[in-house]
């Protein structure tokens, strides 16, 4: 049973909700989802509706059911009238992953606002999405799997589960979430580290220059060069005890495009193997910067309901996370960016 939803002004979460859906009432938010297609009155309302049961871990009915019964949960959300649970899934289910998506992302944008000019570290970790499934009424096994969206997976903290994993990419300045995606069962760090960073390049997130700090999860010699090769950007990727920096440095040569071209290109590629070299000699120094990621999936399981997913196709699981990070950044963007206090917020 849920505790009722009582709106209290001298509550700190009930003032946190408040400016997070503050966002849907603002003139450029509303412009965003008419671009999108959707009646603003309506859309602005689910969005409201399901953030609430996010930000409160109860199920979306349970919210609807409240507002039936409480005019000052009306008034809080600013709604003129109380949704159908089942109109709240309609409208979430007529949307494509990939433009719910995009559409999130635009809200997240107008709130923490578009990366600054100068250089980004752009922090990259990976966290398990398990689904709340009763495996002690029917044992589940791999071939149960082969149909299904979702297969086993392995979370060295929690051990085996069923699920998916979500890897983020979030800007070390402001915490904002930048990229998020979402793979069948838990494949390995390192093997998607090329998949990560053309999202981040075809998103036009990364720019020449930039720092991709990851934990020992992508550690691979591979990885190091294609981030200096390919993608023009600093790999401080945390080495393993075998990592031979001689080694690395015999690997890395003009690639082809770079050695036909222009003395410029020659010339920035120099300054990244520079710059990789003189962080990695270094690279303990940064590991309480890597570990805020890991607080921000704290809060998202712990506050915001990502722990255990009651949904069960890729296709929503897109969505919920989707809304998710919306509400991660936003939360991040209202002064919740020291370690301490996210730390307090995951144990709301």
């Amino acid at each position: 049973m849920h505790p009722p939803l009582i709106v209290d002004s001298k509550d700190a979460k009930w003032n946190i909700l408040k400016e997070v859906l503050k966002i849907f009432d603002s003139r450029r938010a509303r412009q965003e989802l008419a671009k999108s297609g959707v009646r603003v009155q309506n859309g602005a309302g689910v969005l409201k509706i399901v953030l609430t049961a996010m930000f409160f871990s109860v199920e979306i009915s349970y919210v609807v059911s409240e507002l039936k019964h409480r005019k000052e949960l009306m008034r809080f959300l600013n709604l003129c009238e109380v949704l159908e649970a089942r109109h709240v899934y309609r409208f979430l289910s007529q949307f494509s992953p990939d433009a719910f998506i995009a559409l999130v992302l635009r809200v997240l944008n107008l709130q923490c606002g578009k990366r600054s000019k100068r250089r980004a570290w752009l922090i990259i970790d990976s966290t398990d999405l398990q689904l709340d499934i009763n495996w002690f009424r029917r044992r589940i096994k791999k071939a149960d799997l082969e149909d299904r969206e979702f297969k086993w997976g392995y979370s060295p903290s929690k051990g085996y589960y069923i699920g998916y994993k979500l890897t983020m990419v979030v800007d070390k300045r402001k915490l904002k979430p930048l990229v998020f995606l979402i793979h069948e069962g838990s494949p390995n760090d390192a093997k998607l580290f090329r998949e990560v960073l053309e999202e981040i390049k075809r998103r036009r997130i990364a720019r020449k220059g930039d720092v991709i700090l990851a934990d020992k999860g992508y550690y691979s010699y591979k990885n190091y060069v294609l981030a200096i090769s390919r993608f023009k950007t600093v790999p401080l990727i945390f080495p393993r005890k075998n990592f031979s920096l001689r080694r690395l440095l015999g690997m890395l040569s003009y690639p082809l495009e770079v050695f036909c071209s222009r003395s410029g290109e020659k010339l920035m590629f120099v300054k990244l193997v520079r710059e990789f070299v003189r962080l990695i000699k270094d690279w303990k120094r940064f590991k309480a910067v890597r570990s805020v990621i890991d607080d921000l999936f704290k809060v998202a399981k712990n506050s915001f309901a990502l722990d255990k997913l009651h949904r069960y196709t890729k296709r929503s699981v897109k969505k919920f996370v989707a809304l998710n990070v919306l509400l991660v950044g936003v939360v991040v963007s209202l002064g919740f960016r020291e370690k301490e206090a996210l730390q307090r917020l995951a144990e709301w």
